[in-house]
């Protein structure tokens, strides 16, 4: 570790070495738009191990081969010249959202004649302003939120996770579960952390990868399926077949690093910009209590829903699963 860190903070600030600096992981989060305000640091005091140096980090996910977004002129936003309207049942952004999903503590208004009701996933005011609502944080719902094609500005109340981390964070080297993630600041409950980003690729090369890897399941840890608005019977053809899937394995944020829990302190949840690119919403991490600083960032890779509980029970079924280290009170004994 020692010796990377030398390369990059004694030769890295000096002209040449284009090539070096190009595979060079403190270059490449020191290039993130973000950097100066919510820095990411890598740090490691329990061992001699780096990170892989075939693994790049990156800010945005990327399109892989055959996969393709909406075309731009198919592409719409919300019309809410004022911001504040974006937070109500009349922006165009939250017209897939039930009525249900929205909490009253904030109140409704009227916007000409008619009532509206406040649906938008955020709270509006005080220290909470901007944290997800409770209900939605319970949840599984998707977020939806306003975008570039809007017409509100980029200081509406409604784009939270667009807007991108605006926590610092460290990946760090745990004692006994490889690199971990966590932050040098306090974290709120309902705070959005990070997103989960990658290459994102077709259900088949999903399936290509998975089966060239040496072990299958490891390669499941880094492949999260795109599949939140999957239905057979969806008008877009792009949500009848098998789901878009992101691999985080060898370029990523630092949210590739963030461990499994059986109790986690995070959780995902799918996050839609513009309805037409649904087959590549965003995978956003929140925490889902208060975290303190240093505390190690954790989410549950199934979300407690899975058949493993059962599986575990079984002798056979043991040899083929991957156990879990999280260590946790209520720890299930196996991922998957």
């Amino acid at each position: 570790m020692e010796k990377v860190t030398r390369m990059h903070f004694y030769h890295h600030g000096h002209p040449g070495r284009s090539d070096e600096k190009h595979r060079c992981h403190f270059c490449q989060i020191r290039s993130f738009t973000n950097h100066a305000h919510f820095p990411v640091t890598i740090v490691n005091t329990e061992d001699g191990a780096v990170l892989d140096p075939e693994f790049r980090f990156v800010d945005h996910s990327i399109l892989g081969k055959g996969v393709e977004p909406t075309k731009k002129e198919f592409l719409t936003g919300c019309e809410c010249i004022d911001s504040e309207d974006c937070q109500y049942d009349v922006c165009n952004c939250l017209q897939d959202i039930e009525d249900d999903s929205a909490e009253d503590e904030d109140g409704d208004g009227t916007y000409g004649e008619k009532l509206r009701k406040k649906v938008y996933a955020y709270h509006t005011h005080g220290v909470r302003a901007g944290h997800l609502r409770s209900k939605i944080l319970a949840s599984r719902n998707p977020i939806y939120e306003c975008h570039e094609s809007c017409a509100c500005g980029p200081d509406c109340p409604n784009r939270v996770v667009e807007r991108g981390r605006q926590v610092p964070l460290q990946v760090f080297r745990t004692g006994n579960r490889g690199w971990g993630v966590r932050s040098t600041v306090d974290i709120k409950k309902g705070q959005f952390v990070d997103k989960y980003m990658g290459e994102i690729i077709t259900a088949g090369e999903a399936n290509r990868r998975r089966a060239k890897s040496h072990i299958a399941q490891r390669k499941d840890v880094y492949l999260f399926a795109l599949d939140k608005f999957s239905d057979p019977d969806s008008l877009d053809e792009r949500l009848r077949g098998p789901p878009l899937e992101v691999d985080g394995e060898f370029m990523s944020g630092p949210a590739r690093f963030v461990n499994h829990s059986c109790e986690p302190n995070m959780r995902i949840f799918a996050r839609v910009g513009d309805h037409a690119d649904k087959h590549i919403h965003d995978l956003a991490l929140f925490a889902i209590r208060d975290i303190p600083r240093g505390e190690e960032l954790t989410f549950d890779y199934v979300d407690g829903i899975d058949d493993g509980e059962n599986d575990a029970l079984d002798p056979e079924k043991q040899k083929d699963m991957t156990r879990c280290l999280c260590g946790s009170e209520h720890c299930r004994g196996y991922l998957w």
